[in-house]
């Protein structure tokens, strides 16, 4: 669902690239590219209220270009097919709106390749992931409104089942519609291609509860699984289910009529579902199912998501009342805890969170499933909304960089800087000394720790050191070309992307660096230093060696066989130091193959989510008996083998090697101890 930007496995399935910076080429669509671009009048015979065009007054800030229908439509059509050409992208939708009114509604690519179906704004629906969250915290605040939900209340107080309190703290409904309860990553069920395979909401919730790693409101920590516990609060304090609910309260009031949270679609919607694609060039794929149906269901199509972002412009007209709406755009609630945030940058509102730029005060969400990749954007001083969404994730996950780049590329366009960037930066002796104090490994707040999706954290840690001006690197942050990012420190441990938006900020505690993050991805995760027994610097290194030994040892077992088969040498052990001898060597390949299963499941799984599922569960409580038997049966067996050759007096080099082997075995034991890979439960 929602993706950061940082390189890793655990990227390839939920955090995929979101680079900013750069500047995406514009160019004509290659000929015979496919149908021409839909737009909402030639869409819809009949206009949604308010899709009237305006024209906007000509007063602009300098170098702004004036946000009307066709300055805009023409400035998409140069943008986008050259985008879904170049990125492999089926298809995609735009919608733009102003002061209640929609200036554009586009569709580009194909809704379904095989059957040339164009995208239609008005009618084709797309899934835009955890987008569909801020439908859910719009509910969540009716409830409020209502008197039937307290912010500041436990949590508890709504549920027929309990959330264990974590150092005596219990959560509440603003630390989870800020993403600061303190729970892991919840990555089992997440999305199935199998149409039948919804969990019923409460079900899914009361099978397991996350570990809360952080103390509430002390951590953002994105959470889908949280945000369908809120989903389920309105179900117990409105006496509906939550797909009714929405459907009531939210979807006929806007006629919002192409939208719905249910799964499988209605049949009246079903055909007018875009199809989604790895890339356009690839296999389409089956509807996906997401599980945790609060967290990322939604279907809707580009018109309908222009409604619902006018609604929020207008101080939720039609939802909620002006004082709710505000509360929710602009929260001082979302400001009490400061151990929370990484000032200055971008922080949570309620559900909402910031995407400013170019001084401009900017709320919205992004989203994503396997197949589909959205964002939504709301310019709340302007009254401007920008929605897109694409149907495939393209060419090496380009579609989040194309989403992220359209954004700011429309910002700069249309609503540029009100005053120069300041070109202010700290001295080159300060800004190396600062980069020094970042350096360092760091872990995601956004994680898996108490099962084996830990076992990702240790591929995953991302690198910040210095470059060879002294300055800030941090090798994980790219540009949408590819290249590593360069920072230059504006203010103390405050660093701005040059020639782009972002930036990079660090929380100093008693002289120390503790905690950092960047614009991006600040409001719902920052990164706090690697633990020295959890570091990949080190483990790493060890593993490889650990496993290149390991190799070894077995194949010296069939290539010693053999040269004593072909000169006729006895093998010089007898009695239990041969049995130790060979049980060493099957030790090693036993270990070998666990390390291996885990790493085929792994890439499988991360590569496919429905991999993650109760289908697995045999799968991986064999791996776990399996490789536990494997790794403890390993050292035993190592450690005997080295006793015996110590204690026979066989010679330095078998010696040496025995020692090593043993080495070789207490790394693998080691690792999956420290990140989980045996906890006896198949719930992640």
């Amino acid at each position: 669902m929602t993706r950061g930007r940082t390189k890793g496995l655990l990227a390839a399935g939920l955090i995929a690239t979101l680079a900013a910076g750069g500047s995406i080429g514009l160019a004509q669509a290659p000929e015979g590219s496919g149908p021409p671009r839909a737009d909402a009048a030639s869409a819809a015979e009949a206009p949604a209220p308010g899709a009237a065009r305006i024209v906007l007054p000509p007063s602009t800030p300098a170098g702004a270009h004036a946000l009307e229908a066709a300055d805009v439509d023409a400035w998409l059509d140069g943008y986008m097919p050259f985008a879904l050409h170049s990125k492999d992208i089926a298809g995609a939708v735009v919608t733009v709106v102003k002061d209640g009114q929609i200036v554009a509604a586009r569709g580009y690519g194909y809704a379904d390749i095989v059957k040339r179906t164009p995208v239609d704004p008005a009618t084709t629906l797309f899934r835009p992931g955890s987008v569909s969250k801020l439908v859910t915290w719009t509910a969540v605040m009716q409830q409020v409104e209502a008197g039937k939900i307290d912010l500041d209340a436990d949590v508890n107080t709504y549920l027929d089942f309990t959330i264990p309190p974590r150092n005596g703290q219990p959560i509440t409904m603003q630390q989870i519609m800020t993403h600061t309860a303190g729970f892991e990553e919840a990555m089992k069920d997440l999305i199935t291609d199998r149409q039948d395979g919804l969990i019923p909401l409460g079900t899914y919730l009361k099978r397991w509860t996350p570990t809360r790693i952080f103390d509430a409101g002390t951590t953002p920590a994105y959470s889908n699984w949280a945000t369908s516990l809120a989903g389920y609060v309105v179900e117990r304090t409105s006496g509906m289910s939550f797909d009714a609910y929405v459907e009531a309260h939210i979807f006929r009031p806007l006629d919002m009529t192409t939208a719905s949270f249910r799964q499988p679609l209605p049949a009246n919607l079903k055909p007018l579902v875009a199809t989604g694609y790895p890339r356009a060039s690839q296999d389409a794929q089956p509807f996906e199912v997401v599980i945790p149906a609060p967290a990322g269901s939604l279907s809707a199509s580009g018109l309908d998501m222009a409604k619902f972002m006018i609604a929020h412009l207008e101080n939720g007209r039609g939802l909620l009342r002006p004082q709710t709406a505000a509360m929710m755009h602009d929260s001082p609630l979302a400001k009490v805890n400061p151990a929370s945030l990484v000032p200055p940058l971008n922080r949570m509102e309620l559900g909402f969170f910031e995407t400013n730029i170019n001084g401009r005060d900017v709320i919205a969400h992004l989203g994503d499933t396997n197949n589909f990749h959205t964002s939504l954007h709301l310019f709340r001083k302007e009254g401007v909304g920008f929605y897109v969404s694409f149907n495939s994730a393209g060419k090496e996950g380009g579609a989040h960089t194309v989403r992220q780049q359209l954004f700011q590329d429309f910002a700069d366009r249309y609503f540029p800087a009100l005053a120069p960037a300041s070109a202010k930066k700290v001295d080159a002796s300060t800004a190396a000394a600062h980069a020094r104090m970042i350096s360092g490994l760091w872990d995601s707040s956004r994680r898996g720790h108490s099962n084996f999706v830990d076992i990702l954290n240790l591929f995953d840690q991302t690198e910040v050191g210095v470059d060879k001006d002294g300055g800030l690197r941090v090798p994980a942050l790219t540009s949408p070309g590819g290249g590593v990012e360069t920072w230059d420190e504006v203010e103390p441990f405050v660093w701005h992307e040059r020639g782009g938006h972002d930036r990079l900020a660090a929380q100093v505690v008693d002289g120390r660096v503790v905690r950092w993050s960047f614009d991006l991805v600040a409001p719902f995760t920052v990164f706090d230093r690697v633990s020295v027994w959890r570091s990949s610097a080190w483990l790493l290194p060890a593993i490889y060696a650990s496993l290149a030994i390991l190799l070894l040892t077995f194949l010296s077992w069939p290539v010693s066989a053999f040269a004593r088969w072909r000169f006729g040498a006895p093998l010089k052990v007898e009695g239990k130091a041969r049995t130790a001898y060979r049980a060493t060597r099957l030790g090693a390949l036993l270990t070998l193959a666990a390390a291996g299963g885990w790493t085929a499941f792994i890439i499988s799984a991360f590569s496919n989510l429905s991999v993650l599922s109760a289908a697995s569960d045999g799968l991986l409580w064999f791996l776990k008996g399996a490789s536990g038997l494997a790794f403890v049966g390993m050292v035993v067996v190592a450690v005997w083998n080295a006793a015996l050759t110590w204690r026979d007096g066989r010679g330095w080099l078998a010696r040496s090697w025995s020692g090593l082997v043993v080495l070789a075995a207490l790394v693998p034991l080691y690792v999956a101890l420290v990140f989980h890979l045996l906890v006896p439960s198949v719930m992640y």
